[in-house]
């Protein structure tokens, strides 16, 4: 019950909701709920979320370790081994890794090359790699591309927010326009019934023929069924943007029939949008979200060809651990107690590190090729919709001259027709073609609004 009076009381304040008068709901007020309550957006902040989560997880591989390997036997009264093994390792960035250890074992039947002197032996000492792996290596390749992959979501991100951005305001012009359609027809269903009445007071003063009442009704009839038709257009975009009007906690919202857009909005369009300030230039393209992904792309996959170049490498790892009983005092490290070795290993052919370095290769000309194709098919499709926004710019100018042409011609006629000079079939006429191209004008504002938006989708700025 709180819920519900606490989402009136929000209708009521930011919508002024009103059951006699009409509210009218902005593109910049509408854009508003959207980028702050729509589930969706708040669904792509996870997106750069989830990728810190991974790269925390890639930093892991570089976090210390402390080791404990412990075993006893003890086998009627006979204590064949007592071993501890306890190690504490420190990776580093370079593939070079630091340990100390400390081994207590003992034992009637333990291996000679275990024994260690009473009190136990400790160790501290370095692992090298001297070939493969010291300079990259799989921990090193997966961090820096745990680095890459948080620039790409916050790509990605932008992506999911403008495509849901750019629905949210295609479904705003959709029904700005079903509003106007709506409204014109309406307009003209009350311009018809009183040209009715005018002609049947006319008829029964003996002025005009029984026709021109069949034929004024007939106009009537026609444009009361446009009008039911245009309602039913309004109501459905009406429910299409309620699809992105949310309150918080996830709250949807169906406006009410007295929210009505803003009809000036062509007008402000390019202040909403910042559509004016945009062009072709080569920066913009450039900086193109699309780009920068797949410029990310390339550099993880560089990080994996160099990890695939290392690959081919011997592996040579070299040990070396000082020993001693004293640990309090580190100056008892003595070069002459020591453990050390040395590890080499190498496939004779090569045959999978060869391959696998060839595939890393191709990926790199692969994305290299739609990095190429992708940067002359923005610029062009920028191009094109820049010339689209010129002629429908263009053609909604010429629509409200025609439309001012028309009504003086309609207006012209119903004076003669009321002087009994003209006819009833030709101020309809007139009356159709003006219903014709004021619904063109409407149209026209529609592709106008719908390709600034679709050149702002295009640079990915919405």
């Amino acid at each position: 019950m709180k819920n519900l009076i606490f989402i009136m009381l929000v209708l009521m304040v930011s919508l002024s909701f009103s059951q006699t008068n009409e509210t009218v709901l902005t593109l910049e007020e509408y854009l508003g709920y959207v980028k702050k309550y729509h589930p969706i957006v708040k669904q792509a902040e996870l997106i750069t979320t989830e990728s810190e989560a991974k790269l925390l997880k890639a930093r892991g591989a570089f976090d210390p370790k402390l080791e404990v390997d412990y075993s006893r036997k003890k086998f009627k009264d006979t204590e064949y081994y007592d071993k501890l093994n306890a190690a504490f390792k420190i990776p580093t960035w370079y593939g070079i890794e630091l340990k100390t250890n400390y081994d207590d074992n003992n034992g009637k039947y333990l291996n000679p090359e275990y024994n260690t002197p009473e009190g136990g032996l400790y160790s501290a000492g370095i692992s090298i790699p001297l070939a493969k792996d010291l300079l990259t290596n799989k921990r090193m390749a997966t961090l820096k591309q745990a680095k890459i992959y948080t620039k790409q979501a916050v790509a990605k991100q932008e992506f999911v927010i403008n495509d849901i951005l750019y629905s949210a305001i295609s479904s705003y012009f959709y029904w700005l326009k079903s509003y106007q359609d709506k409204m014109v027809h309406q307009d003209y269903v009350g311009n018809a019934q009183m040209q009715l009445g005018n002609v049947k007071k006319s008829f029964f003063a003996g002025d005009k023929p029984a026709v021109d009442t069949l034929e004024a009704s007939i106009n009537l009839k026609t444009r009361q069924l446009n009008f039911e038709k245009s309602k039913i257009g309004y109501v459905k975009s009406t429910l299409e943007l309620s699809n992105f009007v949310w309150l918080e906690n996830n709250l949807p919202l169906e406006l009410n029939e007295t929210i009505t857009p803003d009809i000036n909005t062509i007008k402000i369009i390019d202040l909403v949008l910042n559509s004016s300030i945009l062009n072709s230039n080569e920066s913009l393209i450039e900086n193109h979200p699309k780009l920068q992904e797949l410029q990310f792309k390339k550099a993880i996959l560089t990080v994996d060809k160099r990890l695939k170049t290392n690959n081919l490498l011997p592996k040579v790892n070299l040990q070396y651990n000082f020993l001693t009983t004293e640990y309090q005092a580190i100056n008892s490290f003595n070069t002459a107690d020591y453990k050390s070795g040395l590890n080499i290993s190498i496939p004779l052919f090569l045959r999978k590190e060869r391959a696998d370095l060839k595939l890393a290769k191709l990926k790199l000309k692969d994305i290299n090729f739609d990095i190429a194709t992708t940067r002359v098919s923005l610029k062009n499709k920028v191009l094109a919709t820049i010339q689209e926004i010129e002629s429908y710019k263009a053609q909604y100018k010429i629509l409200l001259d025609l439309v001012e042409n028309y009504k003086q011609l309609m207006r012209s006629e119903e004076r003669k027709f009321s002087l009994g000079e003209g006819s009833l079939f030709l101020v309809n006429y007139r009356g159709v073609k003006l219903i014709e191209n004021e619904l063109k004008k409407n149209d026209s504002e529609y592709q106008v609004c719908m390709s600034k938006t679709n050149l702002l989708r295009t640079l990915n700025k919405l």
